[in-house]
């Protein structure tokens, strides 16, 4: 198996001499402790390691009987300078003392001295290695750190078992080898032994992590590689020091007792959770140093209040010098030093006051808008802070709201101003009382009490004034009545001179009369009427009509006033309407009516709705809710317009007669109403045919075909020449554009032909024997239900030569047969037709 050896350490002060002596004569011995080390012990050599807890758990002092020997806290033992140990054994004593509890205990040390033994070298006949892997056993081993040498310094041996038999040679590599820190470490190939060759810092390097190597000469490795940890041991080399060299802390005024100022921290690059960083705390100096009023805790550096008289207006900042030592606190370890500032927090713990009890100031009356006078305050808190602004308070004097008061925000004054006019007619002076306070709530500090509430008095003298006329109240309200009639008198404002308290010597005049209603007397103020008063003039807004009014003293000064002239409604309107409506048959039989009333509600509705005249033989009017009614048809009538007489009342009986004028119509499209144009039902709707009519107009047909044919007759036997009119039997009825029965037949609705003296000239006839000549058409009309000669009948248009045939004879020669077979059917048609008009 592989073994290694170790031996560094680090410098400790030496013991005086005379403190072991007398400590070796007190102390009791506890146990012994052996220690198996090299002969040779270079300086700063771990020698080993006791317990010392198990001899004096709380030992406050550690000594060594050899000075060659220092002991640690955690009972490592170190040489303090090379030794060889001349014989095979060597003993020394530890102390352990512990002076409060006055205990003294003793440890013997013994140390025994190790052979270094020579490696053997492996023969090259020895061709066979047999290669037996293994792990090694690597012994802990330490290196102080900032050690004063001698260098190269050793550090620790290894070696291999397989030594005994075969030549090895040793190697490591890793960091300070191979690695950055370079050449720090190197071993001697033969003997295995390992040296450094420089001090470490273990700030910097805290431990190496190296692998050391066995081979042979033939580069065999029957080890595998041994890991080599070589740890750093710390030296107190390092103060501690504050993080901030200058820290600001923070806190109220007039604080508690106990309350938390802050905590300080330090930072100690030794290694941590040694006594080499164990810190204390402790403040040195307070600035100013009377009274005391902090303290810090040693170990955790926070720092409390002591007293509660911290008072900012005294003294608003102070100065800590702090001292920071490792080693526990004790004299010899490493200490350094800060600077605390503390500044305490302003509080409204003063309240302001004024620094005059009384103040005088005077004004002129009726002067707005002026500062009359500014008030000093000291306040003792912080300025510019809502601890020390001031808010100023009118407390008494002002019921009339004549003053204001208000802070000045670069003085902190108060400023007193008139914003409503003084009379000094009606008071020669007024006092006020002004309270002062701060914008922040006052203190309730545990060494302060709430003050009461700073006040002065201020008192005010008015001066007189030579002043205009004042026109008070500014609007005056007068009653009148709804068509009260003009030329008639009405009470106008009034102003007054303040001095004189009358209106005497004051002339008006008018400023504003949208419609010209009225003219002023310009001595009394009083109005005449010019016109009627309507209250339902577009002028008039809510039931009120205004008048400004102006009023002027002999110098010119004037003051204005408005009169309000509120008028009461009579009932002079009767109830409005929409003199047209509209009833689409198809969609609602009905017109709603909705009358208008322009008067007050009292002289409005209900209303009263009445047909006039005839008109209720055809319609029926509903009413429905007092304020609307609903027209209705008494049966379908005929599309058209109708005039319909409605008489409405209001609910006093004051009525009107409208004629409302009512259409009836097909709406097939929305808001669309339609009135056919050619029908004879819409023309004349309300005309009914009598027998007598119906009589007459089938009398008044058979004449008319009595004299067509006597005409026809006539102008046969007249003809040398067999002629007759080609066209006789196109001669038509005059088509009418009504349908209405009724109309009776006059001569004025027959239109007979204009015939020459010769009715069968050749000029005037057809069908002379040459063919020749021109038609002369004969026609006349039957203004009601006629039938043409040329007329539809089933949709054919048939004429006499139609009947006839074409082609049968001569197109210009009729006998009476072929007439009278036209003519006669068809006056049987008019009479089946004017029966059926009669019927519909």
């Amino acid at each position: 198996m592989a073994v290694a050896s170790a031996a560094p350490g680090s410098i400790f002060c030496k013991q005086l001499l005379f403190s072991l002596l007398v400590l070796i004569l007190l102390c009791d011995a506890c146990q012994k402790i052996s220690l198996r080390v090299p002969s040779h012990l270079q300086a700063e050599t771990l020698v080993g390691k006791v317990n010392l807890e198990e001899c004096l758990r709380s030992a406050s002092l550690i000594l060594s009987s050899d000075p060659t020997f220092r002991i640690l806290e955690d009972g490592s033992i170190y040489t303090t300078h090379d030794l060889i140990l001349s014989s095979e054994r060597k003993s020394f004593s530890i102390f352990l003392s512990d002076h409060q509890r006055q205990e003294q205990k003793t440890i013997e040390v013994i140390l025994s001295a190790r052979e270094n033994k020579v490696p053997k070298k492996r023969h090259a006949k020895d061709t066979a290695l047999k290669r037996s892997k293994r792990r090694w056993g690597p012994i802990p081993c330490s290196l102080m750190e900032n050690s004063l040498g001698p260098f190269p310094q050793h550090i620790q041996q290894i070696q291999s078992d397989t030594a005994q038999n075969y030549t090895i040679f040793y190697s490591i590599s890793g960091p300070g080898v191979d690695k950055e820190p370079y050449n720090l470490f190197y071993i001697e190939r033969d003997t295995g032994d390992i040296f450094c060759t420089r001090s470490i810092d273990r700030e910097q390097y805290q431990q190496f992590a190296l692998y050391g190597y066995a081979t042979t000469a033939d580069g065999y490795a029957p080890e595998y590689p041994l890991p080599l940890i070589i740890k750093i041991e710390d030296d107190n080399d390092n103060a501690p020091y504050f993080e901030n060299k200058l820290t600001v802390f923070t806190i109220p005024e007039n604080c508690r007792t106990g309350t938390s100022v802050g905590q300080v921290t330090a930072i100690d690059l030794d290694e941590p959770d040694t006594l080499h960083t164990r810190l204390k705390y402790k403040i040195l100096q307070q600035i100013p140093d009377h009274p005391k009023h902090f303290s810090i805790h040693p170990d955790t550096g926070v720092i409390t209040t002591t007293t509660p008289l911290l008072d900012r207006e005294k003294c608003d900042t102070y100065q800590l010098i702090m001292e920071v030592r490792d080693m526990g606190g004790q004299p010899f370890g490493l200490f350094n030093t800060g600077t605390i500032t503390i500044s305490l927090e302003d509080e409204n713990d003063n309240p302001p006051s004024f620094t005059e009890t009384s103040y005088v100031t005077e004004v002129e009356e009726n002067r707005i808008d002026v500062e009359i006078l500014r008030m000093k305050v000291q306040d003792q808190d912080l300025a510019n802070t809502p601890h020390s602004r001031a808010v100023y308070t009118i407390l008494q004097g002002n019921e009339n709201g004549n003053f204001k008061i208000s802070t000045d925000p670069n003085t902190n004054e108060g400023v007193l101003c008139v914003v409503k006019p003084l009379n000094y007619e009606v008071n020669r002076q007024v006092i006020l009382q002004v309270g002062v306070v701060n914008e922040a709530q006052f203190s309730k500090a545990s060494n302060s009490q709430t003050p009461t509430m700073c006040t002065t008095t201020v008192t005010v003298k008015i001066k007189d004034r030579d002043e205009g006329p004042e026109c008070h109240p500014p609007v005056k309200v007068i009653q009148s009545e709804d068509g009260f009639p003009a030329g008639q008198e009405l009470l106008g404002y009034k102003a007054l001179d303040p001095e004189t308290r009358s209106g005497e010597g004051l002339r008006y005049r008018k400023l504003g009369d949208e419609d010209n209603w009225f003219e002023i007397n310009e001595h009394t103020g009083d109005l005449r009427t010019v016109k009627v008063l309507d209250r339902e003039s577009k002028f008039v807004k809510n039931d009120q009509y205004n008048i400004s009014v102006v009023a002027v003293d002999a110098v010119g000064r004037s003051c204005t006033g408005t009169l309000v002239v509120y008028l009461t409604d009579k009932n002079d309107h009767p109830p409005q309407i929409n003199k047209e409506v509209t009833i689409c048959q198809n969609n609602e039989d009905f017109a709603v009516l909705a009358p208008v009333d322009p008067d007050w509600p009292e002289n409005g509705p209900p209303f009263q709705f009445r047909l006039v005249n005839s008109a209720s033989k055809n319609w029926v009017i509903e009413e429905k809710d007092g304020k609307t009614a609903i027209l209705r048809q008494r049966q379908n009538l005929d599309y058209n317009s109708y005039v319909v007489p409605i008489e409405i009342k209001d609910r006093h009986g004051l009525l009107a007669t409208h004629m409302l004028s009512v259409r009836v119509c097909d709406c097939s499209v929305s808001s669309e109403c339609n009135l056919p144009a050619k029908n004879l039902r819409d023309v004349r709707p309300n005309v009914i045919l009598g027998r007598w009519a119906i009589l007459a107009m089938v009398l008044g047909s058979v004449l008319l075909l009595c004299i067509l044919f006597t005409c026809f007759c006539v102008t046969a036997k007249r003809t040398v020449k067999k002629c007759f009119p080609e066209d006789i039997a196109q001669q038509n009825l005059i088509v009418s554009n009504t349908e209405g029965p009724g109309e009776e037949v006059t001569e004025a609705n027959i239109r007979l032909p204009m015939q020459t003296a010769n009715i069968c000239d050749t000029s005037m006839s057809v069908g002379t024997v040459g063919g020749q000549g021109i038609k002369t058409q004969q026609s006349f009309e039957m203004v009601k239900g006629g039938y043409t000669l040329d007329s539809n009948k089933g949709g054919g248009h048939q004429t006499l030569e139609s009947v006839k045939g074409v082609g049968q004879g001569d197109a210009g020669r009729y006998t009476y047969t072929d007439w009278q077979s036209f003519t006669q059917p068809r006056l049987g048609e008019e009479s089946i037709r004017g029966h059926t008009l009669i019927k519909n």
